[in-house]
């Protein structure tokens, strides 16, 4: 059986990243059992081309192990990271990394962040998801607590969300995850 690859950031265990993945990958009905994750720990590693991940990618490719790839990259902010941070920066970068892999016929990217302002990450796609009063409720709630940490940001609003609203965590009819549904059934089509 050949597979396909999901690189997401955080490890391939169970992080936000795959969760969410493997969450939609079930909605979506396709088989989990055909997905090798690989979990590149902090977005700076995407972008070096000696990582070990890399290699062993590249090795599974070659022997007909895999045959799609996914990368799966926070946008984050370009005012906090001037040559990764931002949509456009994350694209052109992740884009010049697979050049340089030779793995451009195979791979694909999808950008986590809120779709309308183009920036953020996994947590800002899922807060673009939830209905307006809930968002604002969230909003209201970092804002007057004590929550500046710019790395705690994201595991705040991610437990923040999974406490306020465990019944529902994810709305996956909202449009704003189409794109990444439709990468992911991509992702299993046959070149």
């Amino acid at each position: 059986m050949v597979k396909v690859a999901i690189l997401h950031e955080g490890n391939s265990k169970k992080t936000a990243d795959n969760e969410l993945l493997k969450l939609l990958i079930a909605e979506l009905n396709l088989n989990i059992e055909e997905v090798e994750f690989f979990g590149f720990g902090t977005k700076s590693n995407f972008f070096k081309l000696d990582n070990r991940k890399y290699r062993r990618l590249k090795m599974q490719i070659n022997e007909n192990v895999l045959s799609n790839i996914l990368f799966v990259v926070d946008a984050d902010y370009k005012e906090n990271d001037s040559k990764y941070g931002g949509y456009q920066n994350t694209q052109v970068e992740l884009e010049k990394v697979i050049k340089l892999l030779n793995l451009e016929k195979q791979s694909d990217i999808y950008i986590t962040c809120d779709p309308r302002e183009k920036c953020g990450y996994l947590e800002s796609l899922i807060l673009s998801t939830i209905p307006k009063e809930q968002k604002e409720c969230i909003e209201i709630f970092l804002e007057c607590s004590d929550f500046k940490s710019k790395e705690n940001h994201k595991a705040i609003l991610n437990q923040i969300y999974k406490t306020a609203y465990p019944k529902a965590p994810f709305d996956f009819s909202h449009a704003n995850f189409d794109e990444l549904k439709e990468k992911l059934k991509n992702l299993f089509e046959e070149n």
